[in-house]
This record gives structure tokens, C-alpha cells and sequence, in this order.
């Protein structure tokens, strides 16, 4: 059993290699102070609960690795219970790579960014598919969302850790530029009018 939920990640080639590289004494503080967390908290919850995509890396048993961009309402990646993260698969180019993989090694990853806000978080644990629950579908189904649900992924955290917003890039969501874009053609119009009025008034004190 690993000594500390980062050993997940941190294997002992891991451990060598940040000792060359002089950063093994940070992550050795890390470890034996608060660490990295294995249950969901308040703060992940509230992160996710604002979240419209994400991507799910997993990997073939010959250790083939696969990232899937996944993506839906905000919050459509939903806390089942402290251990547990659920969303629903919707139909899609029906290559199942995702599927197939999980099927012969249930290991995967959750990379979850924040491009407005500069914030990402990453999650090691295990996926499995299921097909034939109607009630759970029904809990991750969003109505509001124009897909079709074929399954529901159910991932098991193991550990998560945030991630610092370094070279992060800021990039605004279709819906966020719209509604700036909306206002300030609103604005425009507002001063046309005040210019085509103010001209009007000119033109009648001559």
C-alpha cells in the first residue's frame, strides 16, 4: 500500500529523477505535511458544480495512453458521495476507445481546467462503465443538455491535487464573449443615438 496519496503519481523513478533535478525535498515536505486529498471536499465539489468540460485519460492493458475531451452542461461531472465522480456518456463517433480500454485496465484520469479563472485540478483513480442502471442515468442526465445518453462512467478517486495556474493561458467561453460582445453593442447604439440627437439639437439652434 503506497506510504502517501501522491505515490499515485510519484513512483520511485518519480522520486529519483526530483532528486536530480534538486525539487525531492518540496514534495518530501508535501508529503509528510497536509498532502494530496483522496476524498471529495466542499472545494472540489464547488469546482466541479461550475465546470462544463474536462478530459478523461485512460489506457490500453499494453499501456497505450488515450485523452478524451468530454464535455456538457456546467456541473454535468457530478459527486456521487465522498468517493465517487459519475457523468453520463453520450453517443458520439462510436469508436469506444474510451470503453475498450477501461474494459482490460480501469485505471484513469481526470484533468479538470478552469481557462477563465486559471485553475486546474488533476484526479488518478478507476472507471468503470455502466450500462443498465435507468436510475442512474436518470440522476446524471441533464435535461437541458441536446445529447444522447448511451451509459454512465463512474470514477473512484484515489488522490487529487491542485495544480498551480503557471502558463495557463485565460480564454473566455463562447456564452461569456457573447454577452460582452451583446453589451457592448448595446452601448453603441446608446451613443449613436445620443450623437444623431445631439447633432439634431445643433442643427436647430443655427
Amino acid at each position: 500500500m503506497p506510504a502517501f496519496p501522491s505515490d499515485i503519481a510519484f513512483t520511485e523513478s518519480v522520486k529519483t529523477i526530483q532528486t536530480q533535478k534538486g525539487s525531492r525535498s518540496q514534495y518530501a515536505r508535501m508529503e509528510q505535511g497536509s498532502g494530496w486529498q483522496t476524498k471529495v471536499t466542499e472545494e472540489l465539489k464547488a469546482f466541479l458544480s461550475e465546470l462544463d468540460m474536462f478530459y478523461l485519460g485512460t489506457a490500453s492493458q499494453s499501456g497505450q495512453p488515450y485523452i478524451q475531451y468530454r464535455g456538457g452542461s456546467p456541473g454535468f461531472l457530478k459527486v456521487l458521495d465522498e468517493t465517487t465522480l459519475g457523468f453520463a456518456d453520450f453517443a458520439g463517433n462510436r469508436q469506444y476507445i474510451t470503453l475498450g480500454n477501461l474494459a482490460e485496465n480501469p485505471q484513469a484520469f481526470l484533468f479538470l481546467i478552469d481557462y477563465v479563472h486559471r485553475r486546474r485540478v488533476k484526479i488518478w483513480g478507476t472507471a468503470r462503465i455502466v450500462e443498465d442502471d435507468p436510475e442512474l442515468l436518470a440522476q446524471l442526465h441533464e435535461p437541458t443538455y441536446p445529447a444522447r445518453v448511451e451509459r454512465a462512467i463512474l470514477f473512484a478517486v484515489t488522490a487529487w491535487d491542485i495544480n498551480c495556474p503557471q502558463h495557463i493561458h485565460p480564454r473566455l467561453p463562447q456564452a461569456e464573449v457573447l454577452k460582452l460582445v451583446q453589451q457592448l453593442q448595446a452601448e453603441n447604439e446608446q451613443l449613436k443615438k445620443e450623437q444623431a440627437r445631439l447633432i439634431m439639437q445643433m442643427k436647430s439652434g443655427l
